[in-house]
């Protein structure tokens, strides 16, 4: 065959998979001259200036502002607006959060409702950052929705917005509103909206169940629809939430949406306006603004629907198609490998012992391939510790993700070549299709909505397979047909690698080698036009190596790329003595100014938490939290617990398990929660408030039966300035997303008994 069928193949795959990455775009941000009636991505930005340029946690004096200004311009706009101030509750394993919430709630009558369509996000950001992108770009497109709305006709339906307090630490302000407000008990539709990066295409990754109204309306809707029903199903097997969830479990049905690119800023202080993407912000607020025009003025009745669909896009289309077809699909692939088999044989072109061996050994490349890419991180935290607390969200990741791809590449070569002569092109090209028309039936049953990756792929890839052998035509019309299954390959899973790269990081990358060695799986039958040698297996893992060492050269930390530290000042109340405490694996040279070793007999009973490095610190003058017992009788403690001027947050450690634990905090009501299992790496049971009163809060706390209880009461106050000798970090440093970093703790210990009154000894 001549060269120039090969080079238009290789062509043709090159060109299938960066047009489809291409197509994976943000849109162009439009200025504050676009017309009145369309969303204007600068516009909302001068919303977005005027609150998130500052951490703003629950609790905090610049959340009170953004709450402030928020409600402000929704009134401004003529909405029926109210602050929902209520208490919010979450439990996880071994803890209790509760947390004191301001939601902005605001309504717009419909002129003839069918329903509500509730818009969501929320307005507080990390205690680390300014939270432009999580969730500021959300909010403020709320309001620039709002102004393109009223410059309209006005919507049919009843339009809420949401602006939630107290996400970031447990969808507290979505979880009091669906208990104590009465539009959250209401139900409708929902649209949320998040972000865990700073730029990216805005992608629905998340539906209720039963969506295929929804997503038929999202298709049609939106100017410039993105993300897959893969997506959808990945999220729901993570333990990840936002505030789609409260929100959905009370009876919404709706989508969620979040752009994720550059997430090696999420929760940090590069969170801002800044390094956002206006065209990010353009790409959620176009689709806000055209998915609340459509829903307001739809019948919500209609919406209904009995299954889920299938969505995604290729070659610049969104196609969809009912879950009904799913488990068609996937057996009609396995059929379709079966009769490649089955002409394979008849043709003398495999025997079943090699087809065997070909599917069994295919297992091997798959697992090499996450293995190395699982020991490529290893190696970059090893040459690199920094690294580590970064959570495998680095700065510019390219590099090592083109290594990574390399690194599959190898491995599928190294099994192709090396069975080639004894096993035959057939048999290894049906083995490999095995696994990708087995991993789309068992996602057909687990996992409808990602099955597509799978056994699309397969079931063109046998087809073609099927045609190129059969049919007597040109080499040229074989050539086509042998590229059919890698130009689908191509369409699918090389976006989907880069999504979980966005999204999970380097750190779990072996994910992504995974659905990179299934696509070279899926391309491997063009290796017998090319009559690869082993050369290129060699050249596969040079170019891996040099790639680690071109993002090793790239992805050094800068002011505008920062490393991570974490750093905290603990003080012990009763005997002053105070430490400096890390949770870094490897401080960095900043960090070495105020821990020196990892002794941990210094800090107060109850503190620690996983393994720290310590460093002598000076005491200050601060009262600390306060507990007073009102009742103890060996299972139920009820206690007032306040945290000391100018604290934020209180948290309380107990050295037994709690299984319910409950609050009042005044005027702002009261939440329960029962709690399971316990607390890792400290004690057992935990308690935390945020934005606590000064008047403190009533807390009751059920446990297991003992003779005495021990609790370590732990105020927060955000900030290390405070601290005499403080320096503040360089430039290439910021605070590290641990929660219990850059605060000063002022702890001090309780031991009760039944019938235990006031403070007891240590």
């Amino acid at each position: 065959m001549s060269t120039k069928p090969k080079l238009a193949v290789l062509a043709v795959l090159v060109m299938v998979i960066v047009l489809t990455a291409m197509a994976d775009s943000t849109m162009q941000p439009l200025p504050a001259s676009a017309p009145i009636g369309e969303f204007s991505a600068e516009r909302a930005l001068g919303h977005l200036r005027e609150f998130a340029t500052e951490p703003r946690p629950v609790g905090s004096p610049a959340g009170d502002r953004a709450r402030d200004y928020l409600a402000g311009k929704l009134r401004a706009e003529g909405l029926q607006v109210e602050v929902q101030r209520a208490v919010g509750a979450r439990p996880a394993s071994g803890l209790a959060t509760f947390g004191q919430v301001d939601n902005v709630v605001a309504k717009l009558p419909g002129t003839d409702p069918t329903g509500t369509v509730l818009i969501a996000a929320h307005y507080d950001s990390a205690a680390m950052g300014p939270g432009a992108s999580d969730d500021g770009t959300a909010v403020a497109a709320m309001i620039e929705t709002v102004r393109a709305l009223r410059a309209g006709t006005g919507p049919r339906n009843d339009v809420v917005l949401l602006m939630s307090d107290g996400e970031e630490d447990g969808v507290l302000g979505a979880e009091a509103f669906v208990r104590r407000h009465p539009l959250g008990r209401g139900g409708g539709v929902l649209l949320n909206w998040e972000a865990r990066g700073v730029r990216g295409p805005s992608l629905m990754f998340e539906t209720s169940r039963n969506n295929a109204r929804l997503v038929e309306m999202f298709a049609g809707a939106v100017p410039a629809p993105r993300g897959d029903s893969s997506m959808v199903e990945l999220y729901r097997l993570l333990p990840n939430n936002t505030d789609f969830t409260p929100l959905t479990r009370a009876g919404f049905t709706g989508m969620n949406f979040a752009y994720i690119r550059g997430s090696s800023l999420y929760h940090t202080a590069g969170d801002s306006i800044a390094n956002l993407d206006p065209g990010s912000l353009q790409h959620h607020g176009s689709n806000m603004l055209a998915m609340t025009r459509a829903l307001g003025g739809t019948d919500l009745r209609t919406l209904t629907s009995d299954h889920d669909v299938t969505y995604f896009r290729a070659f610049g289309v969104m196609i969809t198609y009912p879950g009904t077809a799913v488990l068609p699909l996937a057996v009609l692939a396995l059929l379709a490998v079966a009769a490649l088999v089955v002409y394979g044989r008849a043709r003398r072109l495999l025997t079943l012992p090699r087809l065997a061996v070909a599917t069994v050994s295919a297992v091997l490349p798959l697992v090499v391939s996450v293995v190395l890419a699982q020991g490529l991180w290893e190696l970059l935290v090893g040459l690199r510790p920094a690294y580590d607390t970064m959570g495998g969200l680095l700065h510019r990741p390219l590099a090592f993700e083109g290594s990574i791809v390399a690194l599959s590449a190898f491995a599928v070569l190294c099994w192709y070549l090396s069975l080639r002569r004894r096993l035959g092109p057939v048999a290894l090209a049906a083995g490999g299709l095995f696994w990708l028309a087995g991993l789309g039936a068992l996602c057909a049953w687990f996992a409808p909505g990602a099955a597509f990756l799978f056994t699309l792929p397969a079931l063109t890839g046998a087809l073609g397979a099927l045609a190129a052998l059969v049919t007597g035509a040109p080499a040229w019309v074989r050539v086509a047909a042998t590229t059919l299954g890698p130009v689908t390959a191509g369409a699918l899973l090389p976006s989907l690698a880069w999504n979980v790269f966005d999204g999970m990081g380097l750190a779990l990358g072996g994910v992504g080698a995974l659905v990179l060695a299934l696509f070279w799986l899926g391309v491997s039958p063009l290796a017998e036009l090319f009559r690869l040698g082993r050369a290129v297996p060699l050249t596969a893992a040079v170019l891996a190596l040099a790639l680690v060492g071109a993002g090793l050269v790239t992805d050094g930390f800068d002011a505008g790329r920062p490393g991570r530290t974490h750093l905290a000042y603990v003080m012990d109340a009763d005997t002053r003595a105070a430490r400096w405490v890390s949770a870094d694996p490897e401080p960095a040279e900043w960090t070495r100014r105020y821990v020196t070793g990892r002794d941990v007999t210094a800090l107060p009973p109850g503190y620690a938490r996983g393994s720290l490095w310590t460093g002598p610190a000076p005491a200050i003058a601060v009262d600390g939290p306060r507990v007073a017992v009102s009742a103890y009788d060996g299972t139920t403690l009820r206690m007032r617990v306040t945290a000391g001027k100018g604290a934020r947050s209180v948290t309380l450690r107990l050295d037994r398990p709690i299984t319910w634990a409950g609050v009042s905090a005044g005027r702002f009501g009261q939440a329960n929660v029962p709690v399971t299992g316990e607390r890792a790496g400290t004690w057992p049971g935990e308690i935390r408030f945020r934005g606590i009163p000064a008047q403190g809060v009533q807390v009751t706390v059920r446990l297991t039966p003992a003779e005495q209880v021990r609790v370590i009461a732990i105020s927060e106050t955000d900030g290390l300035s405070r601290v005499p000798g403080f320096v503040p970090r360089p430039a290439e440093l910021v605070a590290a997303t641990r929660e219990d970093g850059d605060l000063v703790a002022i702890t001090r210990g309780y031991t009760l008994r039944p019938d235990s009154r006031g403070a007891g000894a240590r």
